[in-house]
């Protein structure tokens, strides 16, 4: 079973944004003290995610709860996803938070998952990647659902990898061969990532040494003419697809010889559908 990837306190905290000074109906109706049950179901097929985290936002609450499956599950139309038993008012006032939670992280489950399933060609797959475009304030569980559908992280940020975008070499006067000599001297252990925005620069940064060459934002045409430009080369990188990669796209661009697909698609993907009933005991 996943972990939560949220703490305590950040869960608490998502409850208090929603309930910052009790919940006014429920107190105002004075049914609070009355045993209730809740179930969570999904409308419509997805790669679930936030379970775990739905499932410790009811516990914190003094709610009983049970998930029927885990986060990374590929679920479909009326498959449960958890129940819970408990006041009420706690119920009430953990609902709505908790299932945003799970449809939100779902979106971004499924979305990643579909673009996993659709990067083949021929019976090639090539990995998938997604960018650090999070939403702020929701790496962690972005990362998550993510890491659940399939799919990778491009990069954390920018402390963990080397990647030399145009805006950095706009304030290099060296050539390219020299600036990759310098990085590998600089961090061994480190793959070097050039991203370019023509077949020319592809070519230039190939010859210098770089391991990974990200074409940015390449229709799968210029993929494929890329690719070409260095299959002779002495030195073969992997070629990285960036920009604008999503489901329907993700097998041209198989076709046309990337080896990576780096998409930031998920990130912005409509939330999955959870349905909620509530039962009085």
């Amino acid at each position: 079973m996943p972990r939560s990837v949220l703490a305590d306190h950040e869960l608490a905290a998502l409850l208090a944004d929603d309930v910052p000074c009790g919940d006014l109906t429920t107190d105002a109706l004075r049914i609070g003290p009355q045993p209730a049950r809740l179930s969570f179901i999904a409308r419509q097929p997805m790669t679930v995610c936030g379970v775990e985290e739905a499932v410790r936002m009811f516990e914190l609450a003094g709610a009983a709860v049970k998930a029927e499956l885990a986060s990374g599950d590929v679920l479909s139309f009326q498959s449960p996803i958890l129940t819970a038993e408990g006041d009420a008012d706690v119920l009430h006032r953990v609902w709505k938070t908790a299932q945003v939670l799970v449809e939100w992280a779902s979106g971004i489950a499924s979305s990643a998952s579909a673009i996993v399933e659709a990067a083949q060609h021929d019976g090639r797959r090539v990995p998938v990647a997604c960018t650090r475009k999070t939403v702020p304030g929701t790496k962690a569980l972005s990362v998550k659902a993510v890491r659940c559908a399939g799919a990778s992280m491009h990069r954390l940020g920018l402390s963990e990898t080397l990647l030399v975008f145009p805006e950095h070499r706009l304030y290099l006067d060296e050539a390219p061969a020299v600036t990759i000599a310098r990085l590998r001297a600089a961090e061994a252990e480190k793959r070097i990532v050039v991203e370019v925005g023509s077949v020319e620069e592809a070519v230039v940064w190939t010859e210098a040494g770089a391991d990974v060459i990200q074409l940015e934002k390449f229709p799968p045409e210029r993929v494929a003419e890329c690719r070409a430009a260095i299959a002779h080369s002495r030195m073969r990188p992997l070629l990285a697809a960036a920009g604008g990669i999503k489901a329907d796209n993700a097998g041209a661009y198989v076709a046309a010889g990337a080896d990576v697909l780096v998409t930031s698609a998920p990130f912005t993907a409509a939330p999955r559908d959870v349905k909620v009933t509530f039962l009085r005991d």
